[in-house]
């Protein structure tokens, strides 16, 4: 099999790959860094193609799904925990 070569991927991997590279397109990444990344992520979830047998059994790796897409600061997101402490103090719920 050729280096590069998707045959041995599943559907669903493809899917998600795709739908990972238009996501880094939307954000200004361009086309073949886009899907370069794209498989890389998805080779990071799955643990790489699935058809024969490789890595059958084992869970998935959610945490590079939910690595990108953080726009606030640390700082940002305790400002913004504190004032709805305060809000929820005032308004009495808390």
């Amino acid at each position: 099999m050729p280096r590069g070569d998707k045959s041995s991927y599943t559907d669903k991997q493809k899917r998600q790959a795709e739908h990972i590279e238009e996501g880094y397109e939307s954000r200004g990444v361009p086309e073949r860094e886009s899907e370069r990344r794209a498989w890389a992520t998805e080779n990071a979830i799955s643990h790489g193609g699935r058809k024969s047998g490789s890595g059958r059994g084992r869970a998935e790796n959610k945490a590079p799904e939910q690595k990108g897409g953080r726009s606030e600061s640390s700082a940002e997101r305790s400002r913004a925990a504190k004032k709805g402490w305060a809000t929820r103090r005032r308004n009495g719920t808390a």
